[in-house]
């Protein structure tokens, strides 16, 4: 047998070899048909094989495909950083290209840490972070991720800034309204930084909407509210990870826009050029970027690729595409209908405890006790089983594991913005044919972790 030279996820294990993608599938070399129901890794928005883009990508190329940043500006550019700066809120003007939401995030937060220097406070250099949260897989991101499993293996190389609660409704105290839960949790960063002294805290960053550690956990109303309140008070800065829910993931452009709160920073990967090309963005607000500007004139960061031209252009044809197919809308609506056509689910099968998210961000957490919350050994694997089972049937979704320390089951159902009521209606069948066959399974061996089919 041929030796591998590839380092995949899982050393050994063998994955079928895209072919090719139309809208939202994708197919192999042996002709499987695969719905893409997680938009990859919630980052084809637009679906695949579009013309258009493909079409910008030869364009682009034929006159210049790499300039370096610290030589050359290019159109695109300048062009896509305008477009930012048209849709983001506020005084969200300045934008930092880069080539992953890991670099986004890591830039974040050293354009924090730079502004209050540059102000003559260099003290302030602490991140707060929430526990069940992701920022990035470089050891600055992975410093303010609180994403237990992802962590375990770097302990000692990390910061330790994850500090406060996610607002994860779904597991809130008894007792406890939502929106009482969310500002409890938005009250624990005012803890936190009076813990550490306001002098020594630069910024707090947040997922608008957890994703990969938590399977979409969604805010209650009064939540960031409570939150840029808090950093206003202490003079924090405010970081919204929008990596993954930004470009129109949740129905708004970005997820923010659903709380009356806007942050001090943005960061922008995945739906940026929906899988077309690397590129991710830090966006700065002009009150952030004011003492840089009047002072040392420049960003501490940089890379090889950041603002390439290329991806620049690739990426202001796919803004322009979500504008002119109303795909934030289209967001919207068909996320409602997939919410409710996986509420169904939820009333069928005992083992989903919740459905939550927004727009066609949206998750599905499992557990062995419905009324308990209880969750399954992780022995048991249930989110692999799932997404496994699906795979096989030609369904794709997204692993969200381990909320709880470590443990915990979720997924993801995330497909392209142009999905259609037919197309969801077929991909919520093939989920229920692998949610069916793992509960009949945990019936059948009374969930014992030594009698997990193989």
């Amino acid at each position: 047998m041929e030796r591998d030279y590839l380092i995949k996820p899982v050393l050994g294990a063998k994955y079928p070899v895209a072919s090719h993608g139309k809208g939202i599938y994708i197919y192999d070399i042996d002709g499987n048909e695969y719905i893409d129901g997680a938009s990859g890794a919630v980052t084809a928005s637009i679906g695949h094989g579009v013309q258009e883009v493909m079409d910008a990508m030869v364009e682009q190329a034929q006159k210049i495909s790499f300039s370096y940043r610290g030589q050359f500006t290019s159109e695109p550019a300048e062009k896509l950083a305008k477009k930012l700066s048209d849709l983001a809120p506020g005084d969200l003007n300045w934008s930092f290209f880069v080539n992953s939401g890991s670099e986004a995030t890591e830039t974040a937060m050293k354009i924090a840490i730079q502004h209050w220097n540059e102000k003559g406070l260099p003290q302030k250099k602490r991140i707060i972070s929430r526990w069940i949260g992701y920022h990035g897989i470089t050891i600055g991101a992975l410093s303010m991720s609180g994403h237990v499993l992802r962590r375990r293996g770097f302990n000692s190389l990390l910061a330790d800034y994850p500090t406060i609660s996610a607002p994860y409704s779904y597991r809130r105290p008894e007792g406890m309204t939502e929106e009482e839960w969310g500002i409890a949790c938005a009250d624990e960063l005012e803890t936190a930084i009076q813990r550490f002294g306001a002098d020594t805290v630069a910024a707090f960053i947040a997922e608008p909407i957890v994703g990969a550690s938590g399977g979409a956990i969604t805010p209650p109303p009064g939540y960031y509210e409570r939150i840029r309140e808090i950093c206003d008070r202490y003079d924090v800065l405010f970081i919204a990870d929008e990596v993954m829910t930004g470009i129109g993931r949740t129905g708004k452009m970005f997820a923010m826009e659903h709380w009356d709160a806007i942050p001090d920073l943005i960061t922008l990967g995945k739906g940026m050029s929906a899988g077309y090309t690397p590129i991710a963005a830090t966006i700065v607000s002009d009150r952030v970027m004011a003492p840089i500007v009047n002072g040392s004139k420049s960003v501490l960061g940089g890379h090889t690729y950041s603002a390439n031209p290329q991806s620049a252009a690739v990426s202001l044809k796919v803004l322009e595409y979500v504008e002119k197919h109303q795909l934030v809308q289209k967001a919207e609506e068909q996320g409602q209908y997939l919410f409710e056509k996986l509420k169904d689910l939820y009333n069928t099968y005992e083992i989903i405890g919740d459905v939550r998210g927004k727009g066609l961000l949206l998750g599905m957490e499992f557990v062995s006790d419905r009324a308990q919350k209880t969750s399954f050994p992780s022995q048991l694997n249930i989110t692999g089983r799932i997404i496994e089972r699906a795979f096989k049937k030609g369904l794709i979704v997204y692993p969200a594991a381990g909320a709880i320390n470590g443990e915990g089951d979720s997924i993801i159902i995330s497909p392209p913005l142009i999905i259609t009521k037919a197309e969801i209606n077929r991909l919520v069948g093939i989920l229920e044919e692998a949610i069916s066959e793992v509960q009949y399974e945990l019936t059948q061996t009374g969930g014992k972790t030594d009698a997990v089919p193989v």
